[in-house]
């Protein structure tokens, strides 16, 4: 494990002190990219990992999709904390520290920071993102916005963030997962992840879990394939970052987005599809894939919860779901999870 203390000269008000960030990551992201892709697609049926989605055109493209007119969730999302962060924060009895799994641009944490910092001096944040650059920006952007902020980050995947938190000892905690991320996971994955938070939190502590909740056919899949077709692009792309990264010859006019909602499942199936028969050769991998016309390849779900299936989850994993805030249309929900 390395540390990174961050020292900012500008602006002059951040102090050193202000910002720690650990960073965890072991290996060159890479590394981890060639060896999920080669997996990816020599096994059948073809797939991609999501966290590949999110290099810095993919996130900048999701940046976009929050802003479609078809794309509620931020929306909802935002209606719910701006009507009910000072609702939310007072769950937390005393001083509170803020934790943030895949804190990213941290836009939406703002106003629970803002609060927060209404009920208590000082506020400690300890965001867990993936990337160290993403970690460092949107940590210098927060602590010239609040100067009673501090902030301890931890650049590294959930599980190795979550193992070094539960080393540290905290104040009572406000845990959040925000986004619909917990919709990434497939069942058992949830239950493993909300079961590693839970063993970092404490009886009293609480988690805000974000949940996008089952609703129309046409809804949810227009929110994933909108008609200017950001959201294709941002699926495509990872089909680009193999070409730029690895050596790929993929033609991205070869393939199409393709999102639908399987009902049974509860839940957004997206993938990637090829247009016609084809070969791809990826060059750093010294590898050829065959494409028959029509095949696809997998790239994500999103599972759509109802307030039954987050309390049998909170349930499952050490929690009580002890209040749920919804926005007008009953589209997102903003569930608080307590440990018990």
């Amino acid at each position: 494990m390395s540390t990174k203390r961050v020292s900012t000269t500008e602006p002059k008000h951040i102090s050193e002190e202000k910002l720690f960030i650990h960073n965890l990551v072991k290996r060159d992201p890479r590394a981890g990219l060639a060896e999920d892709v080669r997996r990816g697609l020599t096994t059948q049926p073809k797939r991609f990992l999501p966290k590949y989605f999110y290099d810095e055109l993919g996130s900048q493209l999701f940046e976009a999709i929050c802003l479609l007119p078809e794309y509620y969730l931020t929306r909802a999302e935002n209606e719910i904390l701006q009507r009910y962060a000072d609702e939310i924060v007072a769950t937390v009895a005393g001083p509170t520290t803020l934790i943030e799994m895949g804190s990213g641009s941290a836009s939406k944490t703002r106003l629970l920071i803002e609060a927060l910092l209404r009920k208590q001096d000082e506020l400690l944040f300890m965001p867990i993102d993936i990337s160290a650059t993403a970690l460092e920006s949107s940590s210098r952007i927060l602590l010239q916005s609040y100067p009673r902020l501090n902030i301890e980050a931890y650049a590294a995947d959930y599980f190795a963030g979550l193992a070094e938190l539960a080393k540290e000892q905290r104040t009572h905690t406000l845990a959040l997962f925000l986004g619909s991320n917990i919709s990434n996971f497939d069942p058992e994955e949830a239950l493993k992840f909300l079961r590693a938070l839970r063993q970092v939190l404490h009886e009293g502590d609480a988690l805000l879990l974000g949940a996008d909740l089952k609703k129309e056919k046409s809804v949810l899949e227009a929110a994933y394939n909108d008609a200017l077709g950001v959201t294709a692009a941002f699926n495509l792309n990872v089909l680009a970052r193999i070409n730029r990264e690895l050596g790929g010859n993929f033609d991205l006019r070869a393939f199409s987005h393709c999102a639908v909602y399987n009902q049974d499942a509860g839940r957004v199936e997206i993938y990637i599809d090829s247009n016609r028969e084809q070969t791809v050769t990826i060059d750093k991998l010294d590898l050829q894939v065959q494409f028959s016309e029509g095949e696809q390849i997998h790239t994500e779900n999103s599972y759509k919860y109802d307030l039954e299936n987050i309390g049998k989850l909170a349930a499952a994993t050490g929690f009580t779901r002890a209040q749920t805030w919804q926005d007008q249309k009953q589209q997102f929900s903003s569930n608080l999870l307590l440990a018990v």
